[in-house]
């Protein structure tokens, strides 16, 4: 169904009074969520699919999570998930564990940050390595990190950060934070611009050190799995994998050609479904469709730019797209292949058609009604949903 919201006007911020208010209210605002928009629950518009209909049902697996962000199974069909508070939990035969896992280091669970994805080493069933990311430090000081542990069933062993932020930022926003093993057994990580003006790094906006290659804000950072600079890097010494991204939140590997995907937080619309590449520039903010959050004008004039690539769908008003999976399973054979996208605004899962080039060619959106942080396919050949509420929950879709 296609559903049009109107853009919501904004005052412009004149006084430095009222630029320090909204600033403030900035530094509180729900990720994923426009300030002051009381339409910031529906779907953005979408090319439809209207000769298919959503014949789905949700099963409620899982009550009771707090803001969970991240889930993976291990191969004992045992599924992991984190609460960003900083509590790791464990499903076991579909029932949650009452006692969170020991052994997590302290996070920095404030605004957007705590402890965020969790992945699963390739080769778990020999090392017994998980990996997982998280917000550390305080308000004046922070950065993601990505740590590495020894799962033995009840606590984590062996905690060690294989690699974090060179430098620390303020505030608490735009963590980025999702996990991707490659083919080749390195892995990849997505790290957010620093957050919305008016934080400054530098003497700069924040957002402006996505284009500045000396340090991993707004990045997708490839590493080895111990942390090490894989030697094909496309920039000598460097983990940046690729550039110019404001806050990716879902990425995904194409099972058939290998190829990476990504969802991507816009200011005030200007979401982004991308193809990601070795060494590419993603423009951010140099080339966007946002808004500005305070004054609601174009973060730029430029939409498209040479040297710099442009996405594959942009989607305005946001849907704020967190999780991101290709489905490959059995349980919904028509859906072999394509593109599943989790919204937190839109409070839905968004299925996406692409053609041979990539170019999206249909959406569908089932509805979930809270705000959808993960999706996954499980090993059942299900898709699994978390969605991040204070009681939030894990959902199982099942065909009627």
């Amino acid at each position: 169904m296609l559903v049009s919201i109107p853009r919501i006007s904004w005052k412009f911020c004149q006084a430095f009074l009222a630029i320090v208010l909204i600033s403030a209210c900035e530094g509180n605002v729900r990720e994923g969520s426009i300030p002051g928009d009381s339409s910031a629950t529906r779907n953005a518009a979408i090319p439809a699919k209207a000769e298919e209909k959503v014949n789905v049902r949700q099963v409620t697996v899982i009550e009771g999570l707090e803001h969970p962000w991240g889930m993976a199974w291990l191969p004992s069909g045992e599924m992991l998930i984190t609460e960003r508070p900083g509590r790791l939990r464990v499903v076991r035969g579909g029932k949650l564990d009452p006692t969170p896992i020991a052994g997590v280091p302290e996070v920095f669970a404030v605004g957007q940050g705590g402890l965020l994805d969790v992945a699963v080493h390739p080769d778990f069933a020999r090392n017994r390595l998980i990996y997982f990311t998280y917000a550390y430090g305080n308000e004046s000081a922070n950065r993601t990190r990505v740590a590495r542990a020894v799962f033995d069933g009840k606590r984590l062993r062996d905690v060690r950060v294989i690699f974090e932020v060179s430098r620390t930022k303020t505030g608490s926003q735009h963590f980025g934070s999702r996990l991707l093993w490659l083919w080749d057994g390195t892995l990849l990580v997505s790290i957010g611009d620093g957050g919305n003006p008016p934080l400054q790094f530098d003497g700069k906006l924040s957002r402006e050190q996505a284009q500045n290659r000396a340090i991993e804000l707004g990045k997708i950072v490839r590493i080895e799995d111990d942390g090490s600079i894989p030697k094909d890097n496309p920039f000598p010494g460097s983990k940046i994998w690729s550039y110019g991204h404001r806050n990716i939140q879902g990425l995904a590997i194409d099972p058939t050609t290998g190829r990476v995907w990504s969802t991507e937080h816009g200011a005030k619309g200007g979401d982004e479904l991308n193809l990601i590449e070795k060494g590419k520039n993603y423009g951010w903010p140099i080339i966007s469709a946002s808004r500005d959050y305070r004054t609601g004008e174009p973060v730029s004039e430029q939409k498209s730019r040479p040297g710099m690539v442009d996405p594959k769908w942009v989607w305005t008003p946001a849907i704020a797209p967190s999780g991101l999976a290709f489905y490959t399973g059995n349980r919904f054979p028509a859906w072999r292949g394509d593109l599943f996208a989790g919204g937190l605004v839109a409070r839905s899962v968004i299925r996406i058609d692409r053609d041979a080039s990539g170019k999206v060619s249909g959406q569908q959106s089932i509805e979930i009604g809270q705000r959808v942080r993960d999706v996954r396919q499980g090993p059942d050949g299900f898709l699994y949903i978390l969605t991040d509420e204070e009681n939030g929950r894990l959902i199982r879709l099942e065909p009627k």
